[in-house]
């Protein structure tokens, strides 16, 4: 399904932004403090990827000069937050038209949405006489068997109608069966469409990816599911960055031999090395390497005891390799993103990108090769939605999507 228009209401700064359109590859341009970032956050709370610990706190989000009269603006419900309409695909469409016939949709058009402290709600429109009608021929009922039950309105009074019959046929109860299985037909509609609908991810300019860890103290933080915590966020990338270059941190350091560790290190180093040179031309003689030695006494804590995992920049060109953490703002951001990304891309569920400020430290022509990744890469599977105050962010031949 494709996201298609949006509307944010009562989150932060963002008071009611109206419904706005969404494209494919979506930019939100605006100055700073114009509540980009809490458009961007609100999306993310709707239904947020594994990686993005997105939700809704009433305290913390709702229009701080509004909280306190909160229960007198809202009496009967909670604030609606996030309200989206979506496009069903022909995949999503088939499913529902197999199971309730191809009649049972009135529109391919649905809309979701998030209150504060509640769970996502649906709106589906849906003909349910049609979705009957396929349910009785699907079931084999004769027409002398169908007679009284097409006057029900709804799904529990159809089911109440076969459950209270003196003699049901085995087609009646079939069809009972099946009617309770579901709960309910829009019920079992909504849960279909659940299970296609996209994840978001939430990814800043300030998602940092650290030059080095410590692979003792990391691993203990995995264990004790703290490496989620914002202030280890860039521990988790660098743990992210392993994966994505195929050596995962637990086969490093179980590897018993010399030869078989320096293997996958050189593996992983040339991996992530292809991978970012594709994209980034600002400086072809770059290449990236992984290295796992033990710390020194001398550093700093905590790199200073236990094992520490590195990443280095090597310059081919001036024969020298600095410490990842060294290099311009642009290239660790850039680096960041492309491990970040790299673990969605060919998810088989769509994911919604949301990136707040994307490249802001990079230069214009970084910038060009950035979008270039947009199109090229996450655009063709993956729908994109960022925030940006740059000329170099807005592709020429998509204006009408900023």
């Amino acid at each position: 399904m494709k996201l298609i228009k949006a509307r944010v209401q009562n989150f932060r700064s963002a008071e009611d932004t109206g419904e706005f359109t969404l494209d494919q590859v979506t930019s939100l341009v605006g100055k700073n403090e114009a509540g980009k970032t809490a458009v961007l956050l609100a999306l993310a709370a709707l239904n947020p990827h594994p990686k993005t610990h997105a939700a809704l706190n009433k305290e913390r989000d709702y229009p701080r000069r509004h909280l306190t009269n909160y229960d007198v603006r809202h009496p009967n419900d909670e604030a609606l937050v996030i309200s989206t309409v979506w496009r069903l695909d022909p995949e999503e469409i088939k499913e529902i038209s197999e199971e309730f016939g191809p009649n049972a949709l009135s529109s391919y058009e649905i809309s979701i949405s998030r209150r504060y402290a509640k769970e996502l709600e649906l709106k589906v429109s849906l003909d349910l006489m049609a979705a009957f009608e396929h349910l009785f021929d699907n079931c084999n009922l004769l027409p002398s068997e169908t007679e009284n039950l097409r006057s029900a309105s709804d799904t529990t009074e159809l089911i109440g109608m076969l459950s209270d019959m003196d003699a049901p046929t085995e087609n009646h109860n079939a069809l009972l069966g099946r009617l309770q299985n579901y709960v309910c037909v829009t019920n079992k509609v909504h849960v279909i469409i659940k299970q296609h609908l996209p994840y978001f991810m939430y990814f800043s300019n300030y998602d940092r990816m650290d030059g080095a860890i410590q692979v003792e103290e990391t691993n203990d933080l995995i264990a004790q599911n703290r490496i989620d915590a914002d202030k280890y966020r860039g521990h988790k990338l660098f743990v992210e960055f392993l994966e994505y270059s195929g050596v995962p941190l637990s086969k490093i350091t179980s590897v018993q031999t010399y030869e078989t560790f320096n293997a996958r290190l050189q593996a992983a180093s040339n991996n992530i090395t292809d991978q970012i040179l594709e994209y980034w031309t600002q400086n072809p003689d770059l290449s990236v390497s992984v290295r796992i030695e033990p710390a020194k006494a001398g550093d700093l804590a905590p790199l200073n005891s236990g094992t520490i995992a590195r990443a280095r920049i090597h310059n081919n060109l001036h024969r020298v390799d600095t410490p990842f953490s060294e290099r311009s703002a642009g290239f660790v951001w850039f680096f960041s993103f492309l491990v970040k990304f790299a673990q969605v891309k060919d998810e088989d569920n769509p994911v919604v990108l949301l990136l707040d400020e994307p490249g802001l430290t990079l230069h214009g022509k970084a910038q060009g090769d950035l979008l270039k990744f947009f199109d090229e890469k996450l655009a063709q599977h993956h729908q994109i939605i960022y925030s940006t105050t740059s000329p170099f962010m807005l592709a020429a031949d998509r204006l009408m999507s900023a």
